[in-house]
């Protein structure tokens, strides 16, 4: 049976440099897996917005994940078969997996308001405002204010306090999940659903192959993706520690930062890539 590969990979502080959101340095990598007919598909918190434009930088043709595990996004006829339960929207076939972002708007000023004075959510920011926050362009802060399904909230309260918020919106149906930079809210879906639901598409589209998916990711959100895949890839951070994993075995930590560790450990995983690395590099 022959061995294929699926890369699941995070972008902001795992593909993408925490501080200049730059992929440079991984780019013999990118190369190396393109060489050898390795999908890459993007699983992020960004928006569908977002990963258009990333995509065509990246020159990638491959599905992809946005909003933590809220949509997965397939370019028509990627595969043989249209996937059952996803829809076409323009270009592609679209399997959701949560409530629109106005369900969540309603619920934060309806049932959070107690707590509005320590977050300020991203409906509420300018363009400006974000750049200042991430030092995102003026564009790419545009394209990250376009959510379809979920509300990025940057938080001031204290710990404490984001316990009891947190605790408050999980009962009422969202689920909370710590970014690189945001507190995310949405519904009950996650990077790991996604991702599992995505690589069963895989199986069925090539079933005379034994498929392994490797996940990359640095942030609390990315937990679950790691947990799902076969191979767990976690990339050092400069902003905080390794997220805690339950799962013991086939996961990994890079010892250099965001794309350079990126780099690294899929060279170590992928012996084969290395060779492709040497002659794009």
């Amino acid at each position: 049976m022959k061995n294929t590969y699926l890369i699941f990979s995070d972008l902001d502080g795992t593909l993408l440099d925490h501080e200049t959101y730059s992929w440079q340095a991984a780019k013999p990598t990118l190369l190396a897996l393109k060489a050898a007919d390795i999908p890459l598909i993007l699983n992020t918190s960004k928006t569908f917005v977002e990963l258009e434009e990333l995509r065509n930088d990246l020159a990638l043709s491959t599905p992809f994940i946005v909003e933590n595990g809220a949509a997965i996004y397939i370019p028509i006829n990627y595969f043989d078969k249209h996937p059952e339960d996803a829809f076409q929207q323009g270009n592609y076939w679209v399997k959701t997996f949560c409530q629109p972002r106005s369900y969540w708007l309603s619920l934060l000023k309806n049932v959070a308001f107690e707590y509005q004075q320590y977050f300020t959510g991203f409906s509420q920011l300018t363009v400006n405002e974000l750049v200042a926050l991430t030092h995102l362009s003026e564009q790419q802060a545009k394209n990250a204010l376009q959510r379809e399904f979920s509300e990025p909230l940057h938080w001031y309260g204290t710990h404490k306090q984001r316990k009891a918020f947190i605790d408050l919106m999980s009962d009422y149906g969202a689920n909370v999940l710590q970014g690189g930079r945001f507190l995310h809210i949405s519904g009950v879906c996650d990077k790991g659903l996604a991702q599992h639901w995505l690589a069963e598409r895989y199986r069925e589209q090539y079933p005379a192959s034994d498929i392994t998916t490797i996940a990359l990711g640095d942030s609390d959100n990315d937990i679950a993706m790691l947990e799902t895949a076969d191979i767990a890839v976690q990339i050092r951070s400069p902003k905080h520690d390794f997220p805690a994993l339950e799962r013991q075995s086939k996961a990994i930590q890079s010892d250099e930062y965001g794309p350079k560790g990126w780099a690294e450990t899929l060279t170590h995983l992928l012996p084969f890539i290395h060779h492709h690395e040497v002659q794009h590099g």
